[in-house]
C-alpha cells in the first residue's frame, strides 16, 4: 500500500467474517477508509485483489453478543463479523460508527460536480500532475536556498576571525563557491515559479471560458424550460376552455375530472394482447363462461353466454382473460363478492370525512428542482409545496386500508388459495397512488404514528422512524387474525422528467391460526413529467410473495405503461404456484381499480406455452371510488384524511403533533415552510452532538453506544436471516398508562 493511501486508513485489523453454512467464520483482514469497509484475505492482498467492500453511508450497525457485530446496507448487502475479544468488538463498532458520521457529513456537503468526458478528466489529470511537479521543484528549491544561504553566512561570520592572508584567500575562495550556488539555486526557484504561474494563468483562462460556457448553456436551458412550461399551461388552459365548452349541453359526457392521468391509458381493441390463453371445453364453458372473454365479437358472446344448449354446441373455444373489461360486463351470479363486505363494521368514534383544501400557491417549479437532477431524494431539503401533509408514516397506514382481504384469507384452509387473496392484498396498496403525486413528509429521527382503527377496521398499528441515515420507517400491525410488519426504505432518484422511487425493505404477514408466513418487496414507483406536463405516477416491476411455511409463491407482473401496448394499462398479471413450480391459481386485474383470482382447474400446452383452464373468478379487491371533490384536497380517500386528525393521548412524537404539517394542512404554507427548516436544523443540531459525544468517548477510550430506536429493536429474523427493527411491544401499554417519559423532544 502506498504512503498516501496507508494515511487514508482509519483503521485495520484481523476479524472473522461469515462466509457459509459449510466454511462457517473465516480469518480475514478488514481495512476501514474513507466511509468504505473492504476485507482482503490477507495483508499481501490489499495491493491488488479486495474480496468485498460496504458503504457505512446508508449502513445500519448492530451488534449482536460480545463480540459479534452485523453491518447491513439497505437490505443489499449485509456483513455477519465477529471480533477475537468483546474490546476490540467495541473499538471496531465505534471506528465504524465515526466513519459512517464523517461519510454523511462529506456527503451533505458536497456540491454537485460538473460532468466532464473522459478526455476533459485527462486534460485535467495531466494538468494538476504537471502543477504537482512543479509545486515538488520549487519546494525542492527553497530547501535548497536554505542550505546555500546558511552555509554562505556562517562562511562570512568564519571570514571575520581569520588572521593570515592565506587564509582569507582560502576563505574567499570558499564564500565564492557557495554564493555561486545560492545564486544558481535562486535562479532555478525564480525560473521554476514563473513557469508554475505561466501554467496556472493559462489554464485558468480555458477554465474560465468553460464556466462561462456552461453557465451560459444552463441559463439557456432554463429559459427553455420555462418557455415549454408556459407555453404547455397555455395549451392546456385553452384545451379545457374548449372541452368544457364542447360539452355545455352533454351532460352524459365524462366530465374533466374523468380525464385525469388519461393521458398513459388508451381504448382497449378487440386484438389486444391476452393475460392467458386458455382452451375452455364446453362443460367448462357452461359453467363459467360468464367469467371468461371469448376472441369472438361481442354478439357472439352474448350468444354463447345466452343458451346452455348453443355453448355445448359450440365445440371448444380459445378464449383470452382480459381483467377489468368483460369481467365486469358478464353475470355474476356465482362470484363470491368478497368486497361487498368492505367496511360494514362503523367506527363508534366519529371522524371527519375531508381535509381542508388545498390552496393555489404559485411556485417556479424548475427554480427548485434544477439543483436536484441527479441526486438522492431523501437528501434534498424540499419546501411544502411539493408535499401533501402527511408523513410517510402516515402514507404507509394506507396499505391496510382494504385488510378485508386479510380477513377473509384468514379464513382460507388451502394455502395456496390464501396466497391469492394475499397477493390481492399487497395490489391493493397502490391504489391510491395514480392520483396521489404529492410527496409525504420525510419523518424525523424518533417521530412516531399510531393508529387504532379496531373498531370499524379491526386493527391497530405503531410505526416509528428508526433511521436517518439511511432514512427507514418500521410498522407492526396487529389484526385480529393476523401480524403484519415491515421496514421501509427506499432508493430514490430525480432524472429531470420523472422521478423513480425504488423500495429495498421486506413486509411481512403471518397469520395466527395456520402460522402461515408470507413475505414480499414493493415495486418500483415512477413519478413521469416532473418538469412540464401533467404529474402521473406508474407501478412497474415484479413482486415475489412467499410462503415461507410450505414454500409457495406468487410472482406478480405489474406492467410498465406503454405508448405502443394496447391492452388495458396498469395491468397485474400473476400466478400462485407450489414449491415444485406447479400453478394453481391466476391473479389479474389492474392496480387502481379490481383484483380476481380463479384457481387453474387443469394445464394444457408446452411447458414453455402452457395453458391454463380455469374455474370461476372471484372478485378479491375492488376500489372504493374516492370522493367526488377530492381534487381539492390532494386527492385524499376518506382514510387519509382520517390520519393526521388530532387526537388526544397519543406519544409527543406523533406526526399528528408536527407543526409543519399541520401548518400546511391549514394552508399556512410560508409558515410550515419556516417552521420545517427549524426542524430540520434542530435534528441536524442532536445528530452533530451524538457525533461530538461519540469522539470524547473514542478519545477517552470508552465505547460508544450508537442511536437506538424507542418502540423497536434491532434482531435476526429467523426466516430471511436479515437484521431487522423488531415491536417490542409495550408502545400500547405505555399509552395506557400515560408514561411517555422515554420519547425524545423532536418537535
Amino acid at each position: 500500500m502506498s504512503e498516501k493511501t496507508q494515511s487514508d486508513v482509519e483503521m485495520m485489523g484481523w476479524l472473522f467474517k461469515w462466509t457459509n453454512y459449510l466454511k462457517g467464520y473465516q480469518r480475514r483482514w478488514f481495512v476501514l477508509s474513507n466511509g468504505m469497509l473492504s476485507y482482503y484475505r490477507n495483508q499481501a492482498e490489499m495491493s491488488h485483489t479486495c474480496r468485498g467492500t460496504i458503504s457505512l453511508q446508508g449502513a445500519l450497525i448492530h451488534t449482536e453478543d460480545s463480540c459479534m457485530f452485523v453491518i447491513s446496507n439497505g437490505g443489499t448487502q449485509t456483513f455477519h463479523i465477529k471480533a477475537s475479544n468483546e474490546v476490540e468488538r467495541q473499538r471496531w463498532v465505534t471506528a465504524l460508527e465515526l466513519a459512517k458520521a464523517k461519510a454523511i457529513r462529506a456527503s451533505e456537503s458536497d456540491e454537485e460536480e460538473e460532468d466532464f468526458d473522459g478526455d476533459q478528466k485527462c486534460e485535467i489529470t495531466s494538468i494538476m500532475k504537471n502543477l504537482s511537479s512543479h509545486l515538488e521543484d520549487i519546494q525542492t528549491c527553497n530547501e535548497l536556498i536554505n542550505k546555500h544561504g546558511t552555509a554562505l553566512q556562517r562562511s562570512l561570520s568564519e571570514l571575520e576571525t581569520l588572521d593570515s592572508a592565506q587564509d582569507v584567500s582560502a576563505k574567499i575562495k570558499t564564500i565564492n563557491e557557495r554564493a555561486t550556488l545560492f545564486r544558481i539555486t535562486s535562479n532555478a526557484m525564480i525560473n521554476t515559479c514563473s513557469e508554475y504561474q505561466n501554467l496556472a494563468q493559462a489554464q485558468a483562462r480555458k477554465w474560465q471560458k468553460l464556466l462561462q460556457y456552461e453557465r451560459s448553456q444552463k441559463l439557456r436551458l432554463e429559459e427553455m424550460v420555462e418557455q415549454l412550461a408556459r407555453q404547455h399551461s397555455i395549451l392546456e388552459q385553452a384545451a379545457k376552455g374548449h372541452r368544457l365548452n364542447k360539452h355545455t349541453n352533454s351532460p352524459s359526457d365524462d366530465d374533466e375530472d374523468s380525464s385525469e392521468f388519461y393521458e398513459c391509458e388508451e381504448t382497449n381493441s378487440s386484438d389486444s394482447t391476452p393475460n392467458f390463453v386458455i382452451k375452455i371445453p364446453n362443460c367448462q364453458r357452461k359453467c363459467s363462461s360468464h367469467n371468461i372473454h371469448s376472441t369472438d365479437t361481442e354478439s357472439n358472446r352474448g350468444e354463447a353466454s345466452g343458451s346452455s344448449s348453443e355453448v355445448e354446441d359450440a365445440g371448444e373455444t380459445e378464449v383470452v382473460v382480459i381483467p377489468g373489461d368483460s369481467l365486469d360486463k358478464a353475470s355474476t351470479s356465482n362470484r363470491i363478492q368478497v368486497a361487498s363486505s368492505v367496511n360494514k363494521n362503523i367506527s363508534k368514534k366519529q371522524r371527519r370525512t375531508r381535509v381542508p383544501n388545498k390552496p393555489d400557491y404559485p411556485l417556479n417549479l424548475w427554480s427548485i428542482m434544477k439543483n436536484c437532477i441527479g441526486k438522492e431524494l431523501s437528501k434534498i431539503p424540499m419546501p411544502v409545496n411539493f408535499s401533501e401533509p402527511l408523513s410517510m408514516l402516515q402514507r404507509l397506514a394506507e396499505d391496510y386500508e382494504y385488510s378485508y382481504i386479510l380477513d377473509h384469507a384468514a379464513n382460507i384452509t388451502d394455502s395456496q388459495e390464501q396466497l391469492a387473496y394475499v397477493a390481492a392484498f399487497t395490489i391493493s396498496s397502490y391504489s391510491t397512488t395514480s392520483n396521489r403525486t404529492g410527496k409525504p413528509f420525510n419523518p424525523l429521527l424518533g417521530e412516531t404514528f399510531e393508529c387504532d382503527r379496531r373498531d370499524d377496521f379491526g386493527w391497530r398499528l405503531i410505526s416509528e422512524q428508526v433511521s436517518h441515515h439511511p432514512p427507514m420507517v418500521a410498522q407492526h400491525c396487529e389484526g385480529k387474525q393476523w401480524t403484519c410488519w415491515q421496514e421501509f426504505t427506499m432508493s430514490s432518484k430525480f432524472r429531470g422528467k420523472y422521478l423513480q422511487v425504488i423500495p429495498l425493505g421486506t413486509a411481512h404477514l403471518q397469520f395466527h391460526t395456520s402460522g402461515n408466513h408470507y413475505t414480499w418487496r414493493k415495486v418500483t414507483t415512477t413519478v413521469h413529467n416532473i418538469i412540464v406536463g401533467k404529474l402521473w405516477v406508474d407501478q412497474h416491476g415484479d413482486m415475489d410473495i412467499i410462503n415461507h411455511t410450505d414454500g409457495s409463491k406468487c410472482r406478480l407482473s405489474y406492467i410498465p405503461y406503454s405508448y405502443f401496448n394496447r391492452d388495458t394499462q396498469r395491468k397485474v398479471k400473476g400466478c400462485v404456484m407450489d414449491k415444485d413450480g406447479k400453478v394453481s391459481w391466476i391473479v389479474s386485474g389492474t392496480w387502481d381499480s379490481k383484483i380476481e383470482v380463479a384457481p387453474v382447474t387443469s394445464i394444457e400446452g408446452t411447458s414453455d406455452n402452457p395453458i391454463y383452464k380455469t374455474g370461476p373468478y372471484t372478485v378479491a379487491w375492488e376500489r372504493i371510488p374516492p370522493p367526488s371533490d377530492c381534487d381539492k384536497y390532494y386527492n385524499f380517500t376518506v382514510l387519509a384524511c382520517q390520519l393526521n386528525e388530532p387526537e388526544d393521548g397519543v406519544a409527543p412524537t406523533d406526526s399528528r403533533k408536527r407543526p409543519d404539517q399541520r401548518l400546511m394542512e391549514e394552508g399556512k404554507w410560508d409558515e410550515a415552510n419556516a417552521v420545517k427548516i427549524q426542524l430540520e436544523e434542530k435534528q441536524r443540531a442532536a445528530r452533530r452532538h451524538r457525533e461530538s459525544f461519540a469522539e470524547q468517548a473514542t478519545s477517552g477510550g470508552q465505547p460508544y453506544p450508537p442511536y437506538q430506536p424507542i418502540w423497536f429493536k434491532k434482531e435476526t429474523e429467523p426466516i430471511t436471516g436479515n437484521i431487522v427493527h423488531v415491536f417490542k411491544g409495550d408502545y400500547w401499554l405505555c399509552k395506557e398508562k400515560g408514561d411517555w417519559s422515554r420519547c425524545p423532544n423532536i418537535f
